[in-house]
């Protein structure tokens, strides 16, 4: 039975909680301010943080609210459960000072929530996500993390968590503004998407789920490192968090199989306020809660807990962070907690709840519930708590004046940061002592081998890669007797965990190279791709920075059929961030490869399958120290008549033609571009200005293949030197078949070329 306020043990005395923010009545669907001005234009420093009546007033009023304990009895877990050993903690457990800063960093998180939704309201800012609700069970793991040391994949909704790990009121205020002294992103990204490179919080994607398995590699990485320390209870852990919603995914259970396969010092902290926007949990997991699928994952342990109070989440936090360090693998945590703003700025949820769940889930308001304890306990009075909220008030009103004033980025620096921007001290195509011919897929294993003696920080894994298979081409034959399990291993079968997790292995210092076994898998793997990979440096503002590289083997001509046989240099081509390569011959293969491995941006390196073992893409093999260049094309037969640019495949199609034209007294230049992003403009601008004729020449769908990205750059950059319109020859706009004649049908044969050619230059 619900106890009156006034008279319940755990709520001594009345507790009137300060108003919550929503947008306007009449905002709609939209962003709160879709029409305002940007913060540079709308009244000044001074108006930022001068919270006219009007606006407070206006704000205040909207969901102010008493604690209702007969409202209170929402479901929560009166304890806590699970198999975690926890004993259970109360105020008699802390000093006095620290629970005092506990609710300062709790207040301080909810202040700001409050102060970026009225500035929203002046038109100042754009977006706002909130965590009111969450700080009990974000303060109370927050605390005993440590900032700079343990590593942070955080959510949008981990405010309190952030503050509690270091991060400052000011520097989540730059990130409102978008600032260029945000450390978030520098105004690159919308606010509330955390990063801290002195704090180890890597850069928070908006993807939902995207933060598991990056999580999963930072735990790879701790637990080679840290044996000693776990053995004495002090490595360290990686944290990761997300709302109930982002349980629906496929990475979040690949990260928790993952994580319990190997007992990785990984905290899962799963903030469930029941709505994904808004979708009721109901609607998103099967029985209504993801709580009882965590004991499927054997090895890791779990407790459920009310996320709302402190002591609870306090005992949990304690509890987990000594089991994790001790190395002794994963915990789940399920904190129920609530969501007393909406989803967003740009979300009305009276659109999709009922007045009575809002007062509800107001009911349960973590602050109100931890003032009366601390109060009960003498520990603080209500006169001394109102006190520390002024304080807290007039301090962020006095940051953001000050932040408010800062200048805005400088539009000249927009597409900083996309690759590194460093000196490259490296030295490429050197000459040196060259061994035996060798084949392109053993040029590629010595490449490996190589490198892993180089540098301790390569990984190779991914699916049947390690052990004695050496994948299913061998190209990662022997490595794992010679380097070890923990250098050359098998992933689970699943793209996106191996992606994923090498997004975090690459942040933590590792250089991951990982191998997808066929390009046609590779689509789990676009989400950590697109949108982890790719742009993680140009999203953190330079600061984080994602090097790996993903070999890929591509191509058909080998009967493999639909899903052994696609080619994707088109589509990643289109990445901005990512370093696309594929060589045609063993000695680029080597040399591009180990250029990659040494870079420091993330490379999709293609291998194409049908050249493995073929006898005209075999080379001397270079020395251990040679490297080619990304973004430097290969003139691979000189001529002065015609230019065929081409890759992979197709160039030894493009030399066959050269050679029969050539018996016709025709001189054809064959380019061979090797490296898609970046891309050698000039040495295929230059061939086509001597000849003249172009034809384009690869094996993808002629329609939107990168072909016709060159056929463009060539038109624009180069027309006035042309004798003829430029020419494309490639695949059929039609997936690969198996069968022999049918195969050869879709895809460019000799013949193809030939006659292509003989086009361009009878024009």
């Amino acid at each position: 039975m619900a106890m009156d306020p006034e008279t319940s043990p755990d709520r001594p005395a009345r507790y009137t909680a300060r108003p919550l923010l929503l947008p306007d009545e009449e905002a709609g669907d939209g962003a709160a301010n879709a029409d305002a001005a940007p913060p540079s234009a709308a009244g000044g420093a001074d108006a930022v943080t001068d919270d006219t009546d009007e606006v407070t007033g206006e704000v205040d009023a909207a969901f102010a609210f008493e604690t209702n304990a007969a409202k209170a009895d929402e479901p929560a877990p009166a304890e806590i459960e699970g198999d975690l050993d926890v004993t259970l903690l109360g105020p008699d457990d802390f000093e006095p000072e620290e629970l005092k800063d506990v609710l300062r960093t709790m207040l301080t998180s909810r202040r700001l929530d409050e102060k970026m939704l009225t500035l929203l309201k002046q038109g100042k800012g754009f977006f706002h996500i909130g965590s009111s609700g969450h700080e009990a069970t974000q303060v109370a793991l927050g605390r005993e993390f440590e900032g700079g040391r343990d590593w942070f994949c955080f959510y949008y909704r981990d405010l309190g968590t952030a503050l509690a790990v270091g991060v400052t009121p000011a520097e989540v205020l730059r990130a409102h503004f978008g600032k260029p002294s945000d450390p978030f992103g520098g105004g690159r990204q919308m606010p509330e998407h955390f990063g801290h490179r002195d704090l180890n919080i890597m850069s928070t994607s908006s993807s939902v789920g995207a933060q598991y398995l990056p999580a999963v590699g930072f735990g790879l990485g701790v637990q080679r490192e840290d044996a000693d320390e776990q053995e004495g209870g002090a490595g360290r852990a990686v944290y990761t968090s997300g709302g109930e919603g982002s349980t629906s995914q496929g990475a979040f259970h690949e990260a928790l199989n993952w994580a319990a396969r190997e007992a990785l010092p990984v905290v899962f902290h799963i903030q469930d306020n029941k709505y994904a926007i808004s979708v009721p949990v109901a609607e998103q997991t099967a029985g209504g809660s993801i709580w009882p699928l965590f004991e499927g994952y054997t090895g890791m342990k779990r407790a459920r807990y009310d996320g709302t109070d402190f002591f609870q989440s306090a005992s949990v936090a304690r509890a987990t962070l000594e089991h994790v360090r001790a190395g002794r693998g994963p915990v789940a945590l399920h904190a129920d907690v609530v969501r007393l703003l909406p989803h967003s700025s740009s979300d009305d949820h009276r659109k999709y709840r009922e007045e009575d769940s809002i007062s509800a889930d107001a009911a349960r308001d973590p602050i109100p519930a931890f003032v009366a304890r601390l109060v009960e306990a003498g520990i603080v009075t209500d006169d001394e708590v109102e006190a520390m909220r002024e304080e807290i008030r007039v301090e962020i009103d006095r940051i953001a004046r000050e932040v408010a004033a800062e200048p805005d980025p400088d539009p000249a620096t927009a597409t900083d940061h996309v690759y590194f921007e460093g000196e490259d001290t490296r030295e490429y195509e050197t000459d040196g002592e060259a061994g035996d011919l060798v084949v392109m897929v053993d040029a590629i294993n010595h490449a490996l081998d190589e490198e892993m003696d180089r540098d301790e920080r390569v990984l190779v894994y991914g699916e049947d890669v390690g052990g004695g298979k050496g994948g299913v081409f061998t190209a990662t034959r022997g490595l794992t007797a010679k380097h070890g399990r923990d250098r050359c291993f098998n992933a689970p079968l699943a793209e996106h965990s191996i992606i994923g997790s090498a997004v975090g292995l690459a942040c933590a210092g590792y250089m991951p190279v990982v191998e997808i076994q066929f390009a046609d898998y590779i689509w789990p793997g676009m989400q950590p791709l697109r949108n982890q990979v790719a742009s993680m440096r140009y999203r953190s503002n330079g600061d984080w920075a994602c090097p790996m590289v993903i070999r890929v083997p591509a191509g058909g001509y080998i009967h493999g059929g639909l899903c052994h046989s696609q080619n994707v240099e088109a589509l990643f081509g289109h990445f901005p961030g990512l370093q696309v390569v594929m060589p045609s011959n063993a000695a680029d293969a080597k040399g591009l490869l180990k250029s990659a491995i040494r870079g420091e941006d993330p490379v999709l390196f293609l291998e194409h399958k049908a050249l493995y073992r073929q006898g005209p893409a075999r080379s001397p093999e270079p020395h251990a120290d040679y490297l080619v260049p990304l973004g430097k094309a290969r003139v691979a037969r000189e001529g002065t008549d015609l230019t065929i640019v081409t890759w992979g495949a197709i160039v030894y199609k493009a030399l066959a033609a050269a050679k029969a034209l050539g018996k016709e007294g025709v001189s054809v230049e064959v380019i061979d571009v090797r490296s898609f992003l970046p891309f050698d403009s000039e040495t295929v601008l230059a061939s086509a200005r001597k000849t003249g004729r172009v034809l384009v020449a690869y094996e993808d769908h002629e329609f939107m293949g990168f072909g016709a990205e060159i056929a463009a750059q060539i038109s624009d950059a180069a027309f006035g030197s042309l004798d003829a319109p430029v020419k494309r020859v490639a695949g059929a706009f039609s997936s690969i078949p198996y069968a022999d004649a049918l195969e050869k049908a879709v895809l460019p044969q000799d013949e193809d070329v030939l006659e292509a050619a003989r086009e361009v230059l009878a024009f």
